[in-house]
């Protein structure tokens, strides 16, 4: 979160301190939910390259369960966002019996927004208070 050019199209942390206060509310989601983003490794070393998964903003709850990701740069193209966002609505639509999960993407973020529509989500509309496009997928697609 603190690489400003990775994080163009995402949430920029401005310190280190705000950055582990969001991680603990979404950590602290999981104990009332059941259900909070991942920390994504690489299989071959350890190595730690994003987090993502399914999550509810704990700043705005109320747009809903939502699949999100960031990956450091050195993992792009790499096919972990898709993987991500597979095993997340396999979790969402299995045990969880979700009925749908909404994702949000800039309109310039097409490899983001690649990855959305690869996985079944269709654009809902432009949601100017987040200044992001909003998606959709549901249980039935």
């Amino acid at each position: 979160m603190r690489d400003a050019d990775a994080m163009r199209h995402a949430y920029v942390a401005p310190s280190l301190a705000h950055c582990a206060s969001r991680l603990c509310a979404d950590e602290a989601l999981r104990s009332s939910l059941g259900f909070a983003p991942w920390v994504v490794r690489v299989a071959t070393d350890g190595q730690i390259v994003g987090w993502g998964g399914l999550s509810v903003d704990p700043e705005q709850p109320g747009w809903g369960l939502e699949v999100s990701y960031d990956f450091a740069r050195t993992a792009w193209g790499c096919g972990y966002a898709t993987e991500l966002v597979v095993l997340s609505l396999a979790h969402a639509f299995g045990p969880m019996a979700a009925p749908e999960v909404h994702a949000f993407a800039k309109p310039q973020n097409a490899a983001s927004i690649r990855v959305l529509e690869k996985c079944g989500f269709s654009r809902l509309r432009f949601e100017p208070a987040l200044e992001r496009d909003h998606y959709l997928v549901t249980a039935q697609r």
